[in-house]
């Protein structure tokens, strides 16, 4: 990617592929995005090894792994600087730092209707990357949180039911 075509894809309205705590009913999403999106979808990130972290995950691009499940979420156009700013706020990401916690990339995710879209995704900066990968508690299922995947859920937010009490 040369200079001009990093400067083209900051200035880009694209949506945003979430993973974690931004996911509908997480945290994060509520604080930041709640009413300021226009949709919400299914999707997955190829190529992407998915870490457990410190109450958040942290995607690690690694080819062949995969695929990272999430949602493409698009901001209301009339939001979308502002969503921008508070996203790359909270991923500690400032366009050029040379060593921010997480970046913000390009790349293209698969809809769960089968469509694939360009998106921002905020993956592990490279320093990250490298620590987790030598020593990170890698999610094989690739959903966050971890309870999702044991419950076979395909969303943020959703933990296994309880089991049915057994009557005699």
């Amino acid at each position: 990617m040369t200079p001009a075509d990093a400067d083209a894809d900051h200035l880009e309205h694209l949506p945003f592929f979430v993973y974690g705590t931004l996911r509908p009913g997480e945290r994060n999403h509520t604080a930041h995005l709640a009413g300021r999106i226009t949709s919400h979808t299914p999707a997955r990130l190829p190529d992407t090894a998915l870490y457990d972290g410190p109450g958040y995950p942290y995607a690690v691009e690694t080819p062949t792994a995969g695929p990272v499940h999430g949602d493409l979420i698009t901001p209301h156009p009339a939001a979308y600087a502002s969503v921008r700013t508070a996203l790359d706020h909270l991923e500690e990401y400032t366009p050029g730092a040379r060593h921010n916690l997480y970046e913000r990339v390009s790349r293209e995710v698969h809809c769960a209707d089968g469509t694939r879209r360009r998106a921002w995704v905020y993956v592990a900066g490279e320093r990250l990357a490298e620590r987790l990968r030598t020593r990170g508690v890698l999610l094989p299922g690739g959903r966050w949180p971890p309870e999702a995947e044991e419950a076979g859920a395909g969303g943020a937010g959703l933990r296994p039911a309880p089991p049915a009490p057994h009557t005699p």
